[in-house]
């Protein structure tokens, strides 16, 4: 059933993909591919097909488990899929924030500005926690590096879930600019819960997990290097909305955590900055990056201060970074 529902998100994903470019297009969605010679104009807001094959699949999951067998809380899955489209749904209105500039004009396009104060969209997420606070999803027991097991009570739906949906849906938010960039790591960290869910008994988060991650291997086949489309803030949102929504119904946090690795450096890295720098850099003579601040404000910076790095090398050296945080959260927890 499980496997039937992955590959539907699969295969959904992919068959709309061409649809919504052509869509997305016409509706005036679209962005400048800013590290490529001609700038291309292509569209954005990726976040569109990849949710309708998540949701695809994850309502065949439901509907499977429903008539032809029991087992799982069916309840936290719809409150988790609740809080992921409500988070998709912001990132969509920040991709349709479209501020119309004078070159673009003339080239009948426009650009993607989204919101213009860093801090707007953390508080459009909060509402979407509610839903997984409302059925009271994951465990208020935790077990603290150094302390020990810690029951937070009351304070894990109130305050641990809404923090937690808040800061991983903005974190991946962060590390975000490289075709396949995006898709890339949010599949390898996706598949990785999922596997581990799935081995710790934890079907409902596999189930969230590994669609989400197979809608998103779908989407590289059109997003990876050089890209025809953009993934935009809905699914950036999104990518960290079922990470988040997945650890907490899965009980996973911990394993989720060091996942999480990268985008937590990102994060802490982007502050220094006051959240105003970005991760794109210069594209030089021989299609090589250079960063665009003197200081190390994301670690796109760092691998394109390491030598002389395309956008395509760039995406794959940060697979492996994922991949290494992916290793070392399995000889941890399994």
């Amino acid at each position: 059933m499980l496997a039937l529902s992955v590959l539907t998100g699969f295969l959904t994903t992919l068959l709309l993909i061409p649809l919504s470019k052509d869509f997305l297009r016409s509706s005036g969605i679209v962005g400048i591919d800013q590290q490529k010679k001609d700038r291309p104009v292509i569209p954005t807001s990726g976040g569109v097909p990849v949710l309708f094959g998540f949701l695809v699949g994850i309502s065949l999951f439901l509907g499977l488990k429903t008539f032809l067998s029991s087992g799982i809380n069916i309840s936290f899955v719809l409150a988790a899929l609740s809080s992921v489209l409500v988070i998709g749904l912001i990132g969509l209105i920040d991709d349709i924030h479209v501020k119309k500039q004078e070159e673009q004009v003339k080239k009948e396009s426009q650009l993607s500005v989204g919101f213009e104060k860093w801090w707007v969209k953390p508080l459009f997420v909060i509402p979407a926690a509610l839903p997984l606070m409302v059925v009271r999803a994951g465990q208020s027991s935790m077990v603290l590096p150094f302390i020990g097991t810690v029951d937070f009570g009351i304070l894990y739906p109130l305050l641990l879930v809404p923090l937690g949906v808040i800061c991983v849906s903005n974190g991946t938010n962060m590390l975000a600019g490289q075709n396949g960039l995006e898709a890339g790591i949010g599949a390898l960290a996706l598949f990785s819960i999922g596997v581990f869910a799935l081995i710790n008994g934890g079907l409902e988060a596999a189930a969230l997990s590994l669609i989400m991650s197979a809608s998103l291997i779908a989407f590289l086949f059109y997003n990876f290097y050089p890209a025809e489309i953009l993934p935009g803030d809905s699914l950036t949102y999104s990518i960290g909305a079922v990470i988040a929504a997945s650890a907490i119904i899965g009980n996973v946090q911990r394993f989720a955590m060091v996942v999480f690795t990268p985008w937590i450096f990102e994060a802490f890295l982007k502050l220094r900055s006051r959240f105003e720098a970005s991760s794109l850099g210069e594209l030089e003579e021989d299609n090589s990056l250079t960063p665009k601040h003197d200081k190390v404000y994301s670690l796109t910076h760092i691998i394109m201060r390491s030598g002389k790095v395309t956008e395509k090398r760039l995406v794959q050296i940060m697979y492996f970074v994922e991949l290494f945080f992916v290793g070392l959260a399995f000889v941890l927890f399994l």
